[in-house]
């Protein structure tokens, strides 16, 4: 008698089949859970520099907002209320923008540096320290305030 042992072509093929699907499944919470994690931290930056702004505004005389990202930065503000990687505008996937209205005012945007794959909320902040968020588009005052 001759025994041979060892797998059949079919049991290797659905073997490759399920770890394909377990690796399609793990991937796509990555991803997902990265596009999440780069939407919080957009938030998380917004929220730092509102802060940053206020910090500024309350250390100047007179009362200012800063011209840019760049005035919060050494050695144009000696400590820097943010780090040199938020003031260049871009960061863990979104692209900041700080727009000074005047002393009193100022607004900030932050969007998906690439929509749909980095991020696919748009924000918006402003001297109140209230972020708004839109889905379709650029975010403004009018949106519905982020939980």
């Amino acid at each position: 008698m001759n025994s041979k042992r060892g797998f059949t072509l079919v049991e290797i093929m659905i073997v490759v089949a399920i770890v394909m699907t377990l690796a399609t499944l793990v991937v796509s919470s990555v991803l997902r859970a990265r596009h999440n994690a780069n939407e919080m931290a957009a938030v998380a930056a917004l929220k730092t520099v509102v802060t940053a702004c206020q910090n500024f505004y309350a250390n100047t005389l007179p009362h200012t907002y800063p011209q840019g990202l760049s005035g919060l930065i050494a050695p144009a503000s000696n400590p820097p209320y943010i780090d040199s990687v938020l003031a260049s505008g871009a960061k863990q996937g979104y692209n900041f923008t700080y727009n000074f209205i005047d002393a009193e005012s100022f607004t900030l945007n932050s969007d998906p540096a690439v929509p749909g794959k980095t991020g696919t909320r748009h924000f918006f902040a402003d001297e109140s320290g209230i972020i708004k968020a839109n889905g379709s588009g650029q975010a403004n005052a009018a949106d519905p305030a982020v939980e």
